[in-house]
């Protein structure tokens, strides 16, 4: 690195969750330059705005990433070309996942005359990167990425050779900035059930997240069902009797409020689970092996992964699943659920005493 501190932009044109996973690289990144952008796409924008030590979000609807890209379109292409070039970064590290291409973000930032550009690439990047993180031994089979690892440390491997670390102190565990306290309308203790994903195949099916929420109630917690907008449905058919329905009605910010206020949170490898960590919250996984848990299960938090992890699924990346019945998921008793639970808050379920019967009424 050059003595002066460098202008540092960070690009993850992905989700959320996988926003939230880069956070400690960035925390890294912003740790050794003297001002850090992230460019990000719409879907993991929310999460972007969360994450300390970004002073800058900048938003790009990319034609090559996100599950629906856009069509091209060279007038965004030529407004992301001249925002390099006004910028003047020294360096431009790039963070994909296993299976997405660095070299678009790479080819524009070296067309924009950025003097340094670092990214993980199996793909031959030609004369595109500066520094060129290879996959190492021993990584998932689908998903490997450059550390072998979680997906937290194969972002934090890109930094390090990047030629960043992680301040002294910073533990590398998820974090976001301060959120308001939750809101006095919800009784605690309570778990947090977040059923839905925005790939169905790692979503719960809504009998069985209704069963459990059933027994969640049954075992002695009040139970809230959070989820994304659009998931309102899904709210209204899992949410118990006596539960809060959340769902459609947070914000991230206001999501992450709601995390931080629960025992414990149920939830499968979708972006809350990565929320919930950020807060420091118990995580119950119910992980669908479409892709693998060593890769992207709940991080630097206590938690509990339920769910057949050798399923015909794995490692298909599937996004609807192959299986009918959804049986990796569907398999997880709501029993097992309720133990998880009781394991990671240390209160074992006390079940709620059914009504008296009715003495002398009508028949």
């Amino acid at each position: 690195m050059a003595d002066r501190p460098p202008t540092t932009l960070a690009v993850r044109l992905d989700s959320d969750g996988d926003v939230l996973l880069t956070g400690p690289a960035l925390r890294a990144l912003a740790a050794g330059s003297r001002r850090l952008d992230l460019l990000a796409s719409p879907a993991g924008h929310a999460a972007a705005e969360l994450l300390p030590g970004v002073d800058e979000v900048l938003l790009v609807d990319p034609p090559w990433s996100g599950y629906q890209p856009p069509p091209v379109d060279p007038d965004a292409l030529e407004w992301l070309l001249h925002l390099l070039r006004q910028r003047a970064y020294d360096l431009v590290v790039v963070f994909t996942s296993f299976h997405q291409s660095a070299l678009p973000v790479a080819l524009l930032a070296k067309w924009a005359g950025v003097p340094r550009v670092v990214a993980a690439s199996e793909d031959y990047p030609g004369s595109l990167l500066d520094v060129r993180v290879r996959r190492m031994p021993g990584g998932a089979p689908d998903d490997g990425g450059p550390s072998g690892g979680h997906e937290v440390e194969a972002a934090l491997a890109v930094t390090e050779a990047a030629g960043f670390a992680l301040p002294p102190g910073d533990d590398g565990r998820l974090r976001i900035r301060p959120v308001p306290p939750r809101g006095p309308d919800l009784p605690g203790p309570y778990v947090v059930l977040h059923p839905a994903a925005s790939v169905p195949s790692r979503s719960m099916p809504l009998d069985h997240a209704a069963a459990v929420a059933a027994a969640l109630q049954d075992a002695g917690w009040h139970v809230v069902v959070t989820g994304g907008p659009g998931q309102e449905e899904v709210g209204r058919h899992v949410t118990p009797p006596a539960g809060h329905d959340l769902t459609g009605r947070t914000s991230l910010a206001e999501l992450a409020s709601v995390l931080a206020g629960a025992s414990c949170v149920v939830v499968g490898n979708t972006g809350p689970a990565h929320l919930a960590a950020a807060v420091g919250t118990p995580v119950v996984s119910l992980f669908s092996p479409v892709v693998p848990a060593e890769r992207w299960a709940p991080w630097g938090v206590p938690h509990v992964l339920l769910g057949d992890q050798g399923a015909a699924c794995r490692l298909s990346r599937s996004r609807e699943c192959p299986v009918p019945g959804h049986p990796c998921i569907a398999g997880v008793s709501p029993r097992e659920v309720t133990v998880a639970v009781g394991r990671l808050t240390g209160i074992p379920a006390v079940p709620v005493p059914a009504p008296a019967p009715a003495v002398g009424g009508a028949r």
